[in-house]
């Protein structure tokens, strides 16, 4: 969904996000005036991670090529000056729903584009049709100040269409949506398809998982009371 790193501008390589290294180009368009750093959720997924998957493997291509894309659609406010995707092919196809082209996943932001729901409302824990892009992100940021961290725990087939499962962690130590943090790790895992050209960018990405899995951590937190009112009782 999103890795953390939001908002600081970098000045060094990231090991994981190749395409940081050589992002020099100065028409490339940022939301934050120039490109992220991730070293707060690289230590984090350092520390977390279950498996270290072998430099230049499948594995950790599909790692660092994901992680790219998330960093892209965080942090590009222009689907041309992405290098990860196919602009003119590429679609978002989360848990069976129609998919969402390049414009459309840009404008909602990866939150919402991976939590929107068909559940009826009075059963909605979240509702992504009521964020906006930049509600999304600061919600999840100030629910994981460590970041939200993911990995690919398995790869079942190489291009062009690359099947692998994934997980994303974080460590609850903010508040989320009125419920307290509990300091506990939440996580979730999932499978996901991404369909690739002969330059390996993608046109298809499929991402299937329980968001229940998630939300079951984050709002296990006790609901945050209001604070008292002094205001007098007379002045209504």
């Amino acid at each position: 969904m999103g890795s953390g790193g939001e908002g600081s501008v970098r000045d060094a390589a990231d090991k994981y996000r190749s395409l940081l290294q050589d992002e020099v180009e100065k028409n490339t368009h940022w939301r934050h005036g120039g490109p992220p750093t991730y070293d707060s959720v690289n230590q984090l997924f350092e520390e977390g991670r279950t498996k270290e998957w072998p430099k230049g493997s499948l594995e950790e291509t599909v790692q660092n090529a994901v992680k790219s894309w998330e960093m892209e659609l965080s942090h590009k406010t222009r689907l041309r000056d992405f290098r990860t995707i196919n602009p003119e092919k590429f679609k978002l196809i989360v848990n069976g729903r129609e998919g969402l082209s390049g414009e459309e996943t840009l404008k909602l932001g990866s939150y919402n584009a991976l939590l929107k729901s068909s559940l009826p409302e009075e059963l909605k824990y979240y509702k992504a049709e009521e964020e906006s892009f930049e509600s999304s992100h600061d919600a999840f940021r100030s629910a994981f100040p460590r970041g939200f961290a993911w990995e690919v725990i398995s790869v079942y087939s190489g291009p062009p269409e690359i099947a692998y499962k994934f997980r994303h962690w974080g460590f609850f130590e903010g508040p989320f949506k009125g419920h307290a943090p509990t300091g506990e790790m939440a996580q979730f895992y999932g499978l996901g398809i991404l369909k690739v050209d002969e330059s390996l960018r993608v046109e298809e990405a499929e991402i299937y998982y329980d968001p229940a899995e998630l939300f079951g951590g984050l709002l296990k937190g006790p609901p945050i009371s209001a604070p008292p009112s002094h205001a007098c009782p007379f002045s209504h």
